[in-house]
């Protein structure tokens, strides 16, 4: 059921209403259950995103990095499960870390002969 906050832009109360549907929200004029005053302002309270799966075959090495450097070790585990195609060994995560590193802070050999 969809819930809304909203504040008062006369009194300041605020409060929330729910919906059966949204279809219902986008018909309603809500009130302020104070004062009845329609000028409300919404309030967003937090916001919930869904992630969907990544597919880790299809990243490229520096998406790959940024799973390694995010420190959580389920994700890069299933990364390289899924990469592997479920063998891999994850004590080669912090080798392949290292040379990602390494590649990242050292300066590009190509613009500097001629």
């Amino acid at each position: 059921m969809p819930s809304y906050d909203f504040r008062c832009k006369e009194c300041g109360t605020e409060f929330d209403l729910f919906y059966k549907t949204y279809a219902d929200y986008d018909a309603a004029t809500p009130q302020c259950p104070n004062c009845a005053s329609t000028e409300l302002a919404r309030v967003i309270r937090r916001v919930s995103l869904q992630s969907g799966e990544h597919d880790y075959t299809r990243m490229t090495s520096k998406e790959m990095l940024n799973v390694m450097e995010s420190g959580d070790s389920q994700q890069v585990d299933k990364m390289f499960r899924d990469v592997a195609g479920g063998g891999a060994d994850p004590r080669a995560a912090q080798s392949l870390h290292q040379q990602a590193t390494q590649q990242k802070q050292s300066p590009d050999k190509k613009k500097g002969t001629s």
